[in-house]
């Protein structure tokens, strides 16, 4: 098989990573990709968001199957432009895409279809939006409803917090369109997790638990971001937890999707608050997550592809995954100054030592080669991911690894898997 993953990041780099060791395929494309991609796969200049070029390529080399890592691609069509054309590609249409695309579409389809969730308000007005605030009282949540690069999100803790953050968003324009309407939400208490399942738009596949990271300091403090780091397995997810996010979140919402006349098929993330045993939706995401990709795809022993395959198909059989028994850790390494202006463009050194330890996988984010070298080049730059029995000493390996991986400006949280070995204390 010819497969071609589109995007450049992180999680793209552990899904090139894990399709590349499947015996179905002769040959991988990434675009545009990254230096650790390059190992693995040919890396093209053409941009994710560059949907008549992906299209054009895919088309010219007799591509089998298009994995698309990015939400941004989803969002602008790339599956619908795909599938017109004949090809066979994973991920959702752009249709069900909005799950992650508007806030308000998802909130509005939870309301509808009974999935608990945050109470909220829609707002296209900013004075109507700070009177419900003022209104509400604090702390509460205002989110940007378009795609923000995981930045849309304030937790306010005062009303002025909240009120400044409608100002950012829907005045100053800082996410653009996307913040056009906001989304106010009551504000949640609990432990955060993130679920994950495969869909074919009907049959549903879990995979393993993993909780993400999105503060960009230590102890859950500063902005949110990206995500800052990931594990799998989490223990916050139990086993009886993890039958009623199945049945009262996961299934109610694929079943939704297909009642409104866009079944969503593809990967489907579903961020979630836990208080009491009790799970509620904090957000959808139409696409793997960023860095939980990694933990996961690390410990997933199933071959990926024909599972790809059955979802893009519309026709996935397989009812469980096989999952290697160690945890697996990733601490996300970012540039100065993240996640507002960054420092960028320093070379990075300690790559040759971390690839030298076992259990370790070092892969690539925000990096790009300059004078043959492989320099810091976005927010998030490496996911230095460690393998372990148990996740105590998949933090020590992943911890080793950052260790010896060093450019100007560096950041990382030193807390990353700490509320798993809380929970076991």
């Amino acid at each position: 098989m010819k497969i071609l993953v589109v995007g450049g990041g992180g999680r793209e780099h552990a899904l090139v990573w894990k399709i590349a060791q499947s015996p179905l395929v002769a040959k991988i494309w990434c675009a545009p990709g990254n230096p650790g991609i390059a190992r693995y796969a040919e890396c093209v200049a053409i941009g994710a968001e560059d949907i008549d070029g992906l299209l054009e390529f895919a088309l010219e080399n007799d591509i089998d199957l298009a994995v698309v890592g990015p939400e941004a691609p989803l969002t602008l069509g790339i599956v619908d432009r795909f599938r017109a054309a004949g090809l066979t590609i994973f991920g959702p249409s752009r249709a069900a895409a909005r799950l992650e695309g508007s806030k308000g579409f998802s909130k509005d389809l939870m309301t509808k279809y009974g999935i608990p969730t945050a109470a909220y308000r829609r707002f296209s007005d900013r004075d109507a939006a700070v009177a419900y605030i003022r209104a509400q009282g604090a702390p509460i949540v205002v989110k940007a409803d378009g795609l923000a690069a995981g930045k849309g999100v304030v937790v306010a803790t005062s009303v002025e917090e909240a009120v400044a953050a409608v100002d950012n968003i829907m005045v100053e324009g800082v996410f653009g369109a996307a913040g056009a309407e906001v989304v106010i939400e009551e504000f949640m208490e609990g432990e955060e997790a993130s679920f994950f399942v495969f869909t074919d738009g009907s049959n549903i596949l879990p995979l393993a638990s993993a909780q993400d990271h999105k503060r960009i300091f230590d102890g859950d403090q500063g902005p949110n971001t990206g995500g800052m780091g990931a594990y799998s397995p989490a223990p916050v997810v139990t086993d009886e937890l993890y039958e009623k996010i199945v049945n009262k979140i996961v299934r109610p919402t694929i079943d939704g999707m297909a009642r409104e006349g866009c079944p969503y098929a593809g990967i489907l993330y579903v961020g979630l608050m836990i208080r009491n045993g009790k799970p509620r939706v904090v957000e959808y995401n139409a696409r793997f997550g960023d860095p939980e990709a990694q933990p996961l795809l690390v410990r997933l022993k199933s071959d990926i592809v024909p599972v790809l395959l059955g979802c893009a198909r519309g026709e996935m059989r397989q009812r469980d995954l096989e999952w290697h028994d160690k945890a697996a850790v990733c601490v996300v390494m970012a540039s100065g100054g993240y996640p507002g202006t960054l420092d960028k463009g320093h070379p990075i050194s300690g790559l040759e030592a971390a690839d030298r330890i076992e259990d370790l996988i070092v892969f690539h984010a925000g990096t790009t080669l300059k004078d043959g070298r492989v320099v810091n080049n976005g927010g998030r730059v490496l996911g230095v991911t460690g393998l372990g029995k148990t996740v105590a000493q998949a933090i020590d390996k992943a911890y080793e690894g950052v260790r010896v991986i060093s450019w100007q400006g560096a950041q990382y949280r030193s807390d990353i898997g700490q509320k798993a070995l809380n929970r076991a204390d």
